[in-house]
Formats: C-alpha cells, sequence, structure tokens
C-alpha cells in the first residue's frame, strides 16, 4: 500500500503545481490586459478629444465636413469615394453656374429708374402742384376741374375732389388763392398779385 500512495501524492502536487502556475500565469495576463485596456482607454478618449476640436476648427472655418465623409468611405471601400468626389464636382459646377447667373439676375433691375422719377413726382405735394396749375389759369375753375386737369398731367397719382377743394380753401386762407362764386358754384384762381408778374412778362415777349 505505501508503494501505491507515493506515486499518487507526486502526480497530485505535480497537478497542484501546474495549476498554481497556471493560475498565477492567469491572474498576471488579466493584469496585462486590464493594464492595456486602460490604457487604450485613455488613447481614445484622447483621440475623440482631438476629433472634437479639429471639427471644431473645421466648422470655424466654414469647411463641410463632406471631404471627411468621402475619406472614411474610401478607407473602407475604394470603390464608392469616386462617385462621391465627381458628385462634389458637379455640385462645385452647379455652384459655379448659379453665381454666375446671379448678375444676369441682378441686370433687370436697372430700368427702375422709371418708378424712381415716379416717386420724385410724388413727393411734390398737392398744394404746390395746386398753387402751380392756378397760376398757369387764365380763367377761374372749380375745383372738380381742377382735380380732373391734375389727373391727366399726373396720372401716377390720384386726386380726389373733395382733397382738392379742401386743400383750395386752405390757400385761400393763405391768401394764396382767390375764391369768386357764380351761383352755386366756387371757382378758383391764383391771386392777382401772382399772376400779375406772369401778365407783364407776357406783354413784354407780345411787344418783342
Amino acid at each position: 500500500m505505501p508503494e501505491t500512495t507515493t506515486p499518487a501524492t507526486e502526480l497530485t502536487s505535480q497537478y497542484v503545481a501546474q495549476v498554481t502556475g497556471d493560475l498565477e500565469r492567469n491572474v498576471k495576463e488579466q493584469e496585462r490586459l486590464t493594464t492595456e485596456i486602460a490604457s487604450l482607454q485613455e488613447r481614445l478618449a484622447a483621440v475623440q478629444h482631438d476629433h472634437t476640436v479639429l471639427v471644431s476648427i473645421q466648422q470655424a472655418l466654414g469647411v463641410t465636413r463632406a471631404p471627411a465623409q468621402t475619406a472614411a468611405e474610401s478607407e473602407s471601400a475604394a470603390v464608392p469615394s469616386p462617385r462621391q468626389k465627381t458628385g462634389a464636382a458637379r455640385g462645385g459646377k452647379r455652384k459655379t453656374r448659379t453665381s454666375t447667373a446671379s448678375p444676369q439676375q441682378a441686370a433687370p433691375k436697372k430700368p427702375g429708374a422709371k418708378p424712381a422719377n415716379a416717386a420724385k413726382a410724388a413727393q411734390v405735394t398737392l398744394v404746390e402742384l395746386i398753387r402751380r396749375h392756378l397760376l398757369e389759369l387764365r380763367e377761374p375753375r372749380s375745383a372738380a376741374e381742377i382735380s380732373a386737369a391734375l389727373g391727366q398731367a399726373h396720372p401716377e397719382r390720384q386726386f380726389a375732389d373733395k382733397v382738392v377743394r379742401v386743400t383750395l380753401e386752405g390757400l385761400v386762407a393763405k391768401s394764396q388763392a382767390e375764391r369768386t362764386k357764380q351761383g352755386r358754384s366756387v371757382f378758383y384762381t391764383a391771386p392777382k398779385s401772382a399772376a400779375a408778374p406772369e401778365s407783364k412778362t407776357q406783354h413784354a415777349e407780345t411787344e418783342h
């Protein structure tokens, strides 16, 4: 019996030593891998931080992210990248076409001189227009006749008879127009003091 137990004990001790050695190596391998994983995680965090910084700089420079996407795709597959580059080139051509077309679209804005002249004419007040018209009259005219004459002379503006009549009454109150009444009708003319110089000039012209 002692002879059989001795080899078994030695065999058990060998297994124990081997298992103990394997456990020690396993623990050391776990420690090594844990250290490598921690180091890789730190490197990954640093790389991600650099990526965030580069993207913010790219956006600040006004560069689109299309080139970065094509580069990433070119690493995974070489075929799709030329298609996207050609698409980008086509997009560039389209942009140049739209940019060249913009001056042509801006060209038709030149005929805006007529509305500008109309706006300048509209800036003349109604009072001034009526005063000028009264100076040109040789006979008294009613408010309706003056309104119609102003409408023909300035078709871009609208003249209401009531507004013209109120304006004429205001000129009469300021002695810048004269009012005569014939029956129920009221007529307006320029004041004699304003019409006198014109009559003198007309008389001088007839003498020449």
